[in-house]
């Protein structure tokens, strides 16, 4: 809001900095999100997050041209949604519709954006860009003194902390750039950080791609999935990714997190559970949309059986939002429940429920 009082002078004086090469980061703010699990977030100063949007308007085109079709993460027309379908495209694929066997191998890389190497992902990034070199449209002497600045600041120095240091006493050092070793780590927050985490794992997933021949992987950021019929050659890949990201890009594959299981097993990927002919939700965004209704019945009740005009508003966005993603997976009972059990008998009479329980709206 501060920034958009006055967004065309700060825009034009933002852009006169940045092309005097006067612009420099200013602290960013962190905090500790418990929720849906505890992470370390680095909120840049509003300013910078515009430039983070015109770097990344200006370079993630031509990445999108290196990248394999099953990275999901922050791109274009993919998304959670996206790598859920593409997973269980993958089992009934090489099940052959669920008539044969078929093993899913899961992993996790430890502390991933703790662990990134800022040195090696920029000579990533000037070397994939100089392929393009001749189709730039953009000052790349320009973009890439900025990708420097980005790259290498340290969102530690001088940050303004929100909250208590008891925040972090559950938070693992490996996922803490308060503790990220010298020359590593990118702050989680930044739009730019989603991207650069698809260009440092770009290789690697070309390297599963072409040098390992896995048909069936996919990759969501630091967590990835290979598809195969036979349990003992997926068994035989452990070593050979482990190999691969320790010695090309100093990271540690996640002792903790290796699932390979039968396909009936079902597996849990992006917030779901992939089962046979069906997909569930997870019970985090089964809490998550009860704790919601609970939040919403005791405003309610709190102010006599009625809402404000801005909290019906905020109460149909609320509810839609969870009804409109859990739409598309098999949840129609626990939509039902939801709706009919659960939220406030009071406020339920005063609401419209579609009849296959996929939205409700206040008059």
């Amino acid at each position: 809001m501060a920034f958009e009082i006055e967004y065309e002078k700060n825009l034009l004086n933002l852009c006169e900095e940045i092309i005097s090469g006067t612009y420099c980061l200013r602290p960013s703010t962190c905090f500790i999100s418990f929720h849906p699990v505890i992470r370390e977030v680095f909120a840049a100063d509003f300013r910078d997050r515009v430039v983070h949007h015109l770097v990344y308007s200006y370079i993630n085109p031509y990445f999108e041209k290196l990248f394999i079709a099953d990275s999901y993460s922050c791109r274009p027309g993919k998304g959670t949604s996206y790598g859920i379908r593409r997973l269980g495209h993958f089992i009934r694929s090489c099940s052959q519709n669920y008539t044969r066997d078929c093993y899913i191998l899961k992993l996790d890389i430890r502390g991933y954006f703790m662990a990134i190497d800022r040195a090696l992902l920029y000579r990533k990034i000037e070397s994939a860009l100089g392929r393009f070199r001749d189709e730039m449209r953009f000052d790349e002497e320009l973009v890439m003194r900025l990708l420097r600045l980005i790259i290498f600041s340290d969102p530690t120095k001088d940050c303004i902390v929100r909250g208590s240091r008891h925040d972090w006493r559950h938070l693992p050092r490996t996922k803490s750039l308060f503790h990220a070793a010298q020359g590593k780590g990118l702050p989680i927050g930044n739009l730019t950080s989603q991207l650069f985490g698809n260009v440092y794992l770009n290789d690697f997933d070309h390297f599963v791609k072409q040098k390992l021949r896995c048909r069936f992987y996919g990759r969501y950021v630091d967590d990835f999935v290979i598809v195969h019929e036979n349990r003992e050659y997926l068994r035989s890949l452990v070593p050979s990714i482990r190999d691969e990201l320790m010695t090309t890009l100093s990271l540690e594959l996640h002792p903790d997190k290796i699932y390979l299981q039968h396909y009936t097993k079902g597996v849990r990927f992006l917030g779901t559970v992939i089962k046979p002919h069906r997909t569930y939700v997870h019970s985090r965004t089964k809490n998550g949309f009860f704790g919601a209704i609970d939040r919403w019945n005791t405003i309610f009740a709190k102010n006599g059986g009625a809402f404000s005009p801005e909290e019906s508003e905020c109460f149909t966005a609320c509810m839609n939002s969870y009804l409109g993603m859990l739409r598309h997976y098999s949840t129609y009972k626990l939509r039902r429940k939801m709706l009919m059990k659960v939220l406030d008998p009071r406020l339920r009479c005063r609401s419209k429920i579609a009849p296959d329980y996929t939205k409700i709206s206040l008059p």
